[in-house]
């Protein structure tokens, strides 16, 4: 058999072996392609506080897809993302500045974690200079879609002295008619409304305690 024709043949059987193991090898050092977040999954996520999590486990491989809904699409879900992942250098380089940008614009859309998160940041200072009465403007805005954190923290603030007497009625009766199973928040509530409901009449307390 002629030299050239042994070549040929072993060509012709070493070709199928040598596609194989390249496309192993490119399989493995090529990351799977990660699907891009629902709305629901994304908000979920944020309730959980695990959404940076989610986005560092995902290898940062989303970070063009979520400027563009944040920015672009405006996606509010996506602007308070954005904005934790800029205000804590998650997978982008880190911009406070920006980041709370992004919270905001998401807070003024009526994002409730949004709205909780820059309510607390302005209550103890972090990221923003302190300022109580911004916080619990932020706060009521996230207690009335029903965010327990912000409601929690609101009627802290208020029996710690911050606030309007005239939004006492509609704190009691968020946080009264909110329904948790944990029973150290159930006490922690029941404590905070018993101290509130000392800097109120009577007949407003009741009248806060009835069904919403």
């Amino acid at each position: 058999m002629r030299l050239s024709t042994c070549n040929t043949l072993l060509a012709t059987l070493l070709t199928p072996l040598l596609l194989s193991i390249s496309s192993n090898v490119l399989a493995e050092e090529t990351p799977a392609a990660v699907p891009l977040y629902t709305e629901p999954e994304l908000i979920a996520l944020i309730n959980k506080n695990t959404h940076l999590q989610r986005v560092k486990a995902d290898d940062c491989q989303l970070v063009q897809d979520i400027e563009a809904r944040a920015n672009k699409m405006a996606l509010p879900s996506y602007q308070f993302l954005y904005g934790d992942m800029l205000a804590y250098n998650v997978c982008v380089e880190r911009n406070v500045e920006l980041g709370v940008y992004y919270m905001r614009k998401a807070a003024e859309q009526g994002l409730a974690a949004a709205l909780e998160q820059l309510g607390r940041y302005y209550d103890t200072g972090r990221l923003v200079q302190q300022d109580k009465a911004m916080a619990i403007t932020y706060l009521r805005e996230a207690s009335a879609q029903g965010n327990l954190k912000a409601q929690l923290r609101l009627v802290k603030l208020f029996n710690a002295g911050y606030g309007s007497p005239r939004d006492f009625e509609d704190a009691y009766r968020w946080l009264f008619n909110a329904m948790v199973a944990d029973k150290a928040t159930h006490k922690k509530i029941e404590r905070a409304l018993n101290l509130l409901a000392q800097k109120m009449p009577d007949s407003v307390v009741a009248r806060a305690r009835l069904p919403i």
